[in-house]
């Protein structure tokens, strides 16, 4: 599982990851996507809510940290099925995404699944709040800098970061981004 906040490189270097392992890849944000189609706002409203709000723009940035937290706390009883279903069939996979909290990762058992280290996760961290508005920027170009959403993502690292601590997770650096994808090989052997 490769976790951390947007902005931080995740799906970049998730991909290489994939390609080393010989192993697909999975993107959290599909089963978010996913989920909201096939529910109703009043089956999930968390999920619902970037859809059924629609003055978004007068949230706060700790009101967006805080919704973020939401959708990876509902989506952890799913994604802990697709890992139990991996680990019985056997099938590696790089799981990556934002939705994933260091809680998930640290379960001994995922449904009637033993862990027992076949599964290893690595949370990626970005300490510069200006970095991430600088990375938003170049990815998604627009009139207005993503000032808000920086803040939130850097809310998310702040957050994960103690939480891995808590979990016993390890955390990355995101950069140097040029040593990144040998050094998270390291953390993952």
């Amino acid at each position: 599982m490769l976790g951390g906040a947007s902005g931080t490189g995740k799906t970049q270097v998730s991909y290489r990851l994939a390609q080393h392992f010989a192993v697909g890849l999975t993107e959290v944000d599909d089963f978010q996507v996913l989920l909201e189609r096939m529910t109703m706002p009043g089956q999930q409203p968390v999920l619902h809510f970037w859809r059924t709000h629609p003055d978004l723009g007068s949230l706060s940035a700790e009101q967006v940290f805080e919704q973020g937290l939401e959708v990876g706390r509902v989506m952890a009883a799913g994604l802990e099925a697709v890992i139990a279903n991996h680990l019985a069939e056997q099938t590696p996979v790089v799981l990556e995404g934002d939705f994933i909290h260091p809680e998930l990762a640290a379960r001994p058992h995922f449904d009637d699944q033993p862990n027992d280290g076949r599964v290893r996760s690595v949370f990626l961290y970005e300490r510069d709040e200006t970095q991430l508005l600088a990375n938003f920027a170049l990815r998604e170009p627009g009139d207005e800098p993503p000032t808000k959403r920086a803040r939130a993502s850097w809310l998310y690292g702040e957050w994960l970061k103690s939480e891995a601590g808590r979990w016993g997770q390890p955390i990355l650096e995101a950069r140097p981004w040029s040593s990144l994808f040998e050094r998270l090989l390291r953390v993952v052997a």
